[in-house]
């Protein structure tokens, strides 16, 4: 019987990630500045195909983070500048940035020790399952440019292999802003220059060198990090 202290790996985006990204490029696409009434849930619904539910719950979370402000009764209209590169994580970092930045630092502290302790304490199982996921996020990203939902499981794997439950309780409740690094659409390509270093984790935790696979989590963490920023001062 599963436990509430496990994580598991998402196997596709979120369905309303999708649609706000699909929602970006409409609205870049069609010109709009900050201002302007966005179309009603029941037209955007219908241009993508899903229901008005799904249409409402996406744009709670443009919402939430100031991107539209809706107005009873007038409608619902954007608030800020929408690029045409822009996606529901570039947006979320431009307009979220202090909140995403202490997430990227929890992240840090988290992920660099669960690294040195899936060193310490993977099993062969564990192993075995940290390499499939590594070869799954290498062959997704070699295909479509970028492997956010592969990659979460591959880091997923590690987080388990720690063998600490209570960080995986850690983890899950903080779930929402941890998997928004996650979230990059291929065009963005966000990241992608720590794939290769991925590949050197895994080998640091399977040669049981805590040293560097602690140094090797950091080094991808400092890409995230470079990454972000450049994303939220682009807004400036």
């Amino acid at each position: 019987m599963e436990t509430p202290s496990e994580l598991h790996p998402i196997s596709t985006p979120q369905i309303d990630t999708l649609i706000l990204d699909a929602l970006t490029r409409y609205i870049a696409q069609s010109g709009a500045q900050p201002g302007s009434r966005l179309p009603p849930e029941r037209v955007l619904a219908e241009k993508l195909g899903v229901s008005r539910n799904t249409v409402r719950e996406a744009l709670k979370r443009w919402e939430a983070l100031g991107i539209i402000l809706r107005k009873k009764g007038s409608g619902t209209f954007l608030q800020v500048d929408v690029g045409i590169n822009d996606s529901f994580l570039s947006l979320r970092f431009k307009n979220d940035s202090a909140n995403m930045l202490h997430a990227l630092e929890v992240r840090r502290v988290i992920e660099s020790e669960c690294c040195v302790l899936a060193a310490q304490r993977a099993t062969a199982e564990d192993l075995a399952r940290i390499e499939q996921c590594l070869d799954e996020v290498e062959r997704v990203h070699l295909s479509v440019g970028t492997a956010g939902a592969e990659d979460w499981a591959f880091h997923s794997s590690i987080y388990r292999a720690a063998g600490n439950p209570l960080l995986l309780q850690m983890l899950n409740g903080i779930y929402d802003s941890l998997h928004a690094f996650f979230e990059s659409p291929p065009e963005q390509a966000l990241f992608a220059d720590s794939l290769p270093l991925h590949r050197e984790l895994f080998n640091a935790i399977y040669q049981r060198d805590s040293k560097a696979a602690r140094a090797i989590c950091n080094q991808i963490l400092d890409i995230t990090e470079r990454d972000m920023k450049d994303v939220i001062n682009a807004k400036r």
